[in-house]
């Protein structure tokens, strides 16, 4: 029999976050702060650089700065809780703000998802139309791309949480995940949730098969024109500029589509917990890591944003004219 409806409401719900050692506990705190606090300085200081450097404005950039604000503010939706959780007694979210959570949360994830097919799309055009890149790739036409991104987010997160919270949560509140994400939402509600699974399989091939089947099959035509340059420097070039964005996809959409595609049935909590905690705590920290550490674009534009770069040019100068005025002094 199902309960009454003033019976099945759930006001709050407690999330219990990843099971360890009390004595671990500040350990934790200090690991995840820290890695909070270098996402926000990397994702920061790439959207900065973007901003602020004029060599920067192409549309790989422009795609970048987009992926680094979406990294910082999914990451917001979800850690700063995680760590007052970690030192509060008090572990309760309430049910409105769990909602808000979950939709912000899938809204920023599914425009990351297909953000990452339309990156595929900028460097299938840099790489096997050079000449035209400039002109098709207009920043009309990335703006309409990340509109088609968001709007795509808005109305798939929708439809997660809608069906998701129109259940009846009479049982037990207890969350067992440091943030109200849907599978783990689901464990608490007692009805039938096998019309979610459905959904959710749907949607998940909406918003992570397809941008990942969209991916393969423009890195195939990608590496097609690749193993068509003659040179291998140029070869080289061309890869790298790829091997990046294969990095990040792989670590944010793998991760997501076993968490989303599999039925509620099958999911191991614990396993969960560690997937979430993979694809948006850890991609966002590496993200910026990946995208700057070999990359001398976005090097340059620290040290001309800095400043140092001019200090390290005239450097150079001044040992320049040291060696020479050493040159000329010589008998």
């Amino acid at each position: 029999m199902m309960q009454e409806p003033n019976q099945s409401f759930v006001a709050e719900f407690i999330l219990l976050g990843f099971s360890f050692n009390p004595r671990t506990t500040p350990l934790l705190f200090s690991a995840f702060l820290m890695t909070y606090l270098l996402i926000i300085l990397g994702n920061g200081l790439i959207t900065i650089l973007i901003c602020l450097d004029s060599r920067l404005h192409t549309p790989m950039y422009f795609f970048i700065g987009i992926l680094s604000i979406l990294d910082l503010g999914y990451t917001t939706t979800t850690v700063p809780q995680m760590l007052a959780h970690l030192v509060s007694q008090k572990k309760t979210i309430s049910f409105a703000r769990c909602v808000a959570q979950m939709y912000i949360f899938l809204v920023l994830g599914i425009t990351e998802s297909w953000l990452f097919a339309i990156m595929s799309i900028d460097r299938y055009m840099a790489i096997c139309h050079p000449l035209r890149y400039k002109v098709i790739m207009s920043p009309w036409l990335c703006g309409i791309m990340v509109i088609f991104c968001g709007l795509w987010g808005v109305i798939s997160a929708l439809v997660y949480t809608v069906f998701a919270m129109r259940l009846p949560y009479c049982g037990s509140n207890k969350i067992n995940h440091f943030f109200c994400e849907v599978p783990a939402v689901l464990k608490l509600a007692c009805a039938d949730t096998s019309v979610n699974d459905r959904v959710d399989f749907i949607l998940g091939f909406s918003v992570i098969l397809v941008p990942l089947s969209l991916i393969l099959f423009i890195y195939v035509n990608i590496f097609i024109a690749i193993l068509r340059i003659r040179s291998a420097q140029g070869r080289l070039k061309a890869f790298s500029t790829c091997a990046s964005h294969i990095t990040v996809v792989t670590m944010f959409c793998v991760p997501a589509m076993v968490m989303y595609m599999k039925p509620g049935s099958e999911a191991s909590l614990e396993e969960d917990k560690k997937l979430a905690l993979f694809y948006n705590v850890i991609s966002a920290f590496l993200n910026p890591i990946i995208y700057s550490l070999r990359n001398k674009d976005i090097q340059r534009a620290f040290l001309k944003v800095t400043g140092w770069g001019r200090a390290f040019q005239g450097r150079i100068a001044g040992e320049q004219r040291n060696k020479t005025h050493d040159g000329q002094s010589m008998p």
